[in-house]
């Protein structure tokens, strides 16, 4: 597969979203490509508010201002925090080497590289970690030309694939012995991006994958466990949707029942769970890859959940850190821009 970067627009200004009409975005593995200065299409009611547009501003410039000397964020977890925090900014369209961010960003994939080169291909303290630090070097590498990114994206991708547990799943260290949802929901979105990019992933990694996240589904509620069908859950169940419709389950019963449950067991705005980020991050991606009316239904909900739950600094506190908190809230606010490859329909 031929890397997306020859046919894909490159930001050359990152600011370019205020004049161009938004247009959804969503966890994908196949897009068609837009010319860098064609309309984009407008998508119903569900746009980016003028009030997001400047949470997501204020949540940017939160983290610009508590970046880590050596290029990472967060005071743990800094392959993950990176990660998170370079995507919340390539999601409104800045990147590395370009823009008022360009420096800071650029530290950051710096940071990663390091990481990678001193673990042979592995980032972090976790396979979470990992996946998120993979996904963030793939974006970048399809969306910039910087060099080098390629061999590490390899090497990151291999301890991917080998840590495949028999089970089809991922589990928190890169050794094939166990699984859940968590960890293999977020392999799955670095192997998506990755194999976009032109990286080799081979089919039946993918197939073991969507099997055994279906066989987590409860066939009573719709939800997926963590690590069995019992215990189901609103953010497992939500990553476990979207993972589904990555595979290319649409309109299958096992998503349309997944669908229902995420409806049901949708969190209120006055109360925020400690997975609340993480399930609003999988879950609205999955409705506007469900499909519209979905999507028209739940962005609002979201959005006005995190708008009222922004702090006075611009952060979310929320998850691990305010780091954290921060970086999901704006990747979810930002859905309407349409900049990352991987973030589109």
């Amino acid at each position: 597969m031929r890397p997306w970067r020859s046919d894909r627009p490159r930001r050359q200004d990152p600011r370019r979203a205020r004049i161009l009409p938004p247009i959804l975005v969503s966890l994908a593995v196949s897009t068609p490509c837009v010319a860098a200065d064609a309309p984009r299409e407008r998508v119903g009611v569900a746009e980016l508010s003028p009030q997001a547009e400047r949470a997501i501003d204020r949540g940017l410039a939160y983290l610009a201002a508590r970046q880590n000397a050596d290029g990472s964020w967060g005071a743990g977890y800094r392959a993950a925090m990176t990660g998170l925090s370079l995507m919340a900014f390539m999601v409104e369209g800045h990147f590395p080497e370009q823009g008022p961010y360009g420096g800071p960003l650029d530290r950051a994939v710096a940071f990663l590289i390091a990481q990678a080169k001193a673990g042979g291909g592995y980032m972090g303290q976790s396979m979470y970690e990992h996946a998120l630090a993979t996904l963030a070097l793939s974006e970048v590498w399809g969306m910039t030309d910087r060099e080098g990114i390629r061999d590490i994206l390899k090497q990151a991708v291999e301890v991917i694939l080998r840590s495949q547990s028999s089970q089809g799943g991922w589990r928190y260290q890169p050794r094939p012995t166990d699984a859940d949802i968590s960890v293999t929901v977020m392999q799955i979105v670095a192997l998506a991006s990755a194999k976009e990019a032109g990286i080799h992933v081979p089919s039946q990694v993918i197939d073991r994958a969507k099997a055994y996240v279906l066989g987590l589904q409860n066939e009573g509620d719709g939800g997926f466990g963590y690590q069995t069908p019992s215990q189901t859950g609103f953010a497992r169940s939500a990553a476990g949707v979207m993972s589904l419709l990555m595979c290319g389950e649409r309109n299958t019963p096992a998503v349309n029942a997944g669908l229902k449950y995420l409806f049901r067991n949708a969190p209120t705005a006055g109360g925020r769970s400690d997975h609340f980020f993480y399930g609003q991050y999988y879950a609205v991606q999955a409705m506007y890859q469900a499909g519209e009316s979905y999507y028209q239904e739940w962005y609002p909900r979201a959005r006005d959940a995190l708008l009222a739950s922004q702090g006075p600094d611009g952060g979310w506190e929320g998850g691990y850190d305010a780091t954290y908190g921060t970086g999901m809230a704006i990747l979810v606010l930002g859905v309407p821009y349409r900049f990352l490859p991987i973030y589109q329909r």
